[in-house]
């Protein structure tokens, strides 16, 4: 790969093409729960969902796409980037096409796993090729920018445009808007990237018992909470769920220390920008994931806003992300890399903590909490990833993409797994019934000022542990 931009035309031309294939498979990560969340209620009513249902409606993709991305940053590494990122192109226009074809919740919790598997194949090469683009600290994060500005987009515009295409379209709609993002993602990184070259592979052979490992720990731990709150703890599975978490977490890590080749080796994620870069990552994914989820709940649940209101109230996450753009850069070079990872990351974390404690008192704080973590995962997303991969051998950088973004995913999967299990253990009845009473409204005003405080706590101590880990990062430097 190069190490600065190409300067003949034809290659340069070759670049932005690649950079707008790479950036079209960032926005499809990015828009896809976001344009869903605010089709839940009408999901809900139309698929006659349960609480727990529209939670793995949303949730089924993020654990799937957290879970995989480990063992397809280990495969892309050793079988080529481009190739598997077009693979998993493939699967995803086809997964979206199936959403024309669903009638219940569990066929669409089904394709929602689906279009997961092929996140998982696509995003983590996405980054590793933006990254090894380029040579310095500068262009790497003019490049991820570009693409991090993509996703941050489809994010922030994802709730408003599907609030507003959900006054002329069904739903489905939502998730076939896929195709052509998939489409245009494939062409761009096919013509733009050239063939995988064999020598910049890494060699060593799959850790497929770590990979198993690894996705059971995951899965299993974001199941059990549902099944404690759905069958109660006088059932036996979701204690047979719990012992399956730690048997399969304690034998990850046994797995790991001993393997020749394990899927990831543990000593990278004591490496100190590592470490802090995928905190600082994990705190921005929980307080967004948890925020999304909850003001549309909040909203149209609580408040009765019709969908295209429900869209129009989210308009100022996109006009901030969208505005504040141009000073991303800026401002890196001014507080340095460490410094705005830290910054970014609290004002998300501030955001949701906003919500949680003001947000049942009027849209006036629920603004006050979508601008603080728009102005926040403008820059954090950028940071973090460049703390990661600039601290990793060059060999890893697809693992270290996978790493960045399954911190994010996990603590998305995390954030809507814990807000659901809340919802569903304080909320009785079916919460997509029109016809709340008056306890109920109350029990639902209580469960998202609980679930949001809970999140703000667990995303606040992964900002602690970021900025102790840069800290160490900066010491050993000195």
């Amino acid at each position: 790969m190069t190490t600065t931009i190409p300067r003949s035309p034809r290659t340069l031309r070759e670049a932005w093409i690649a950079l707008a294939g790479l950036s079209a498979v960032f926005l499809f990560e990015m828009l896809d729960n976001s344009i869903l969340n605010v089709a839940l209620p009408t999901i809900g009513r139309e698929l006659d969902a349960t609480t727990a249902g529209l939670q793995w409606v949303t949730g089924a993709y993020s654990v799937v796409f957290g879970g995989l991305m480990l063992l397809f940053g280990a495969v892309a590494d050793r079988f080529g980037r481009r190739r598997v990122m077009l693979a998993g192109l493939v699967l995803l226009g086809i997964a979206s096409l199936g959403t024309a074809f669903v009638t219940t919740t569990e066929q669409l919790i089904a394709v929602r796993a689906v279009m997961g598997i092929a996140a998982a194949m696509t995003t983590p090469g996405s980054m590793a090729l933006a990254f090894r683009l380029f040579g310095t600290d500068d262009l790497r994060v003019r490049a991820i920018t570009v693409i991090s500005t993509a996703g941050l987009v489809g994010l922030a515009v994802g709730p408003t445009a599907g609030g507003l295409a959900l006054a002329v379209a069904p739903w489905q709609v939502l998730l076939l808007i896929n195709v052509p993002i998939a489409a245009l993602a494939f062409i761009g990184i096919r013509a733009g990237i050239a063939a995988d070259d064999p020598a910049d592979r890494h060699h060593d052979p799959i850790d497929v018992s770590g990979a198993v490992l690894g996705t059971s720990t995951i899965v299993f731990a974001l199941v059990t909470p549902t099944l404690f709150v759905d069958l109660g703890a006088g059932s036996w599975m979701p204690w047979a769920g719990l012992a399956a978490t730690v048997a399969a977490g304690v034998g990850f890590v046994l797995r790991e220390r001993t393997a020749l080749a394990p899927l990831l080796e543990l000593r990278l994620l004591a490496l100190p920008l590592v470490s802090s870069g995928l905190a600082y990552k994990a705190a921005a994914g929980l307080a967004v994931a948890g925020l999304s989820y909850l003001v549309t709940l909040q909203l149209q649940f609580a408040w009765g806003w019709p969908p295209v209101a429900a869209a129009v109230a989210m308009l100022p996450q996109v006009v901030v992300l969208l505005a504040s753009g141009r000073l991303v850069g800026p401002f890196v070079q001014k507080v340095g890399l460490d410094r705005a990872a830290f910054v970014s990351s609290a004002a998300v974390v501030a955001g949701l903590a906003v919500f949680g404690l003001f947000g049942r008192f009027g849209y006036g704080w629920i603004l006050v909490a979508l601008v603080l973590v728009a102005v926040g995962m403008r820059v954090v997303g950028v940071v973090a990833g460049t703390n990661v991969l600039k601290g990793l051998p060059e060999s890893r950088t697809s693992m270290g993409a996978a790493l960045v973004d399954t911190s994010s995913e996990l603590a998305t999967a995390i954030g809507i797994a814990a807000t659901g299990t809340i919802l569903s253990a304080l909320f009785t009845g079916s919460i997509a019934s029109t016809d709340w009473s008056a306890a109920q409204a109350g029990q639902f005003e209580s469960a998202v000022t609980i679930a949001g405080l809970t999140l703000t706590a667990f995303a606040g101590a992964l900002v602690a542990v970021g900025l102790k880990r840069a800290s160490t990062a900066v010491t050993a430097a000195d």
